[in-house]
């Protein structure tokens, strides 16, 4: 697949599957504008590899108005955003009576906000070109729910029905717009619950046990394999793959 002069924004790209789904559109020659605040120099440097242009913008994906300068940066440097994956996404547990109100306005408005910030700002120049790939990184969370993940599940499930009414505004134009839904991948958002849940230091106990409860292959989804099927989303062969939400979770929404 080839997306040479095409151009990429990857929102929470500097690690896990942001960045993984950033390498596999740089191999397939896209230029990219990674975002977050993690090792950005290693993120640009394992990007740059694969021979792209790579640029960084430290936008706060919490704040509109540092997202409207992270899609007009993009558009200087490159003349426009062909290809938007909003991944950028956080996360806290804790029964709903108990959540922290702050956490709660956080975790919507970075994990579900953003997303229709960047893409109100991103679709008018898709639709100028006819041509556009709008891939949102839900979770097998904006399938199903679990408990304890109020504020994560709800945005989630907002960001599916984002996804659908964009695919339907878009239905008739080049533009498409689809939603990954993973289950559990090893991020560090993830090492952190798996951490948290280790009786007495067992981490690999605790790691089966995470699996063991959510998702029948025993085995975590991969940044590599997600950024494989967003790739495929952004190919002519998924032209018509309009409004899904494609689950990659070992089996987790078989159940």
């Amino acid at each position: 697949m080839n997306l040479q002069g095409k151009t990429a924004l990857v929102t929470g790209s500097t690690s896990g599957i942001g960045l993984g789904i950033a390498l596999k559109l740089a191999e397939a020659g896209a230029n990219l504008v990674l975002n977050g605040f993690g090792d950005v120099e290693a993120a640009v440097a394992a990007v740059t590899v694969h021979g792209g242009q790579v640029r960084h913008h430290p936008a706060d994906m919490s704040k509109p108005v540092e997202i409207e300068t992270l899609v007009r940066y993009a558009e200087e440097q490159f003349g426009g955003v062909d290809i938007l994956v909003n991944n950028a996404g956080i996360q806290h547990v804790a029964p709903v009576e108990e959540f922290p109100v702050e956490r709660w306005d956080s975790i919507i408005a970075i994990n579900l906000s953003s997303a229709f910030h960047t893409t109100r700002l991103a679709l008018p120049g898709m639709r100028a070109r006819n041509w556009g790939r709008i891939i949102n990184i839900a979770s097998a969370h904006g399938l199903a729910a679990s408990a304890g993940k109020s504020a994560y599940v709800a945005a989630k499930h907002g960001l599916v029905g984002l996804t659908k009414s964009v695919a339907l505004e878009t239905a008739t134009t080049g533009v498409t717009c689809n939603a990954i839904c993973p289950g559990w991948v090893l991020t560090p958002l993830v090492q952190k619950q798996i951490d948290a849940r280790a009786v007495d230091g067992d981490v690999a106990r605790s790691r089966h046990d995470l699996l063991a409860e959510k998702q029948p292959s025993l085995d975590f989804v991969t940044p590599e394999q997600l950024g494989a099927l967003a790739l495929f989303l952004c190919s002519e062969a998924a032209e018509q793959v309009r409004g899904a939400a494609w689950n990659m979770d070992g089996g987790w929404l078989a159940q």
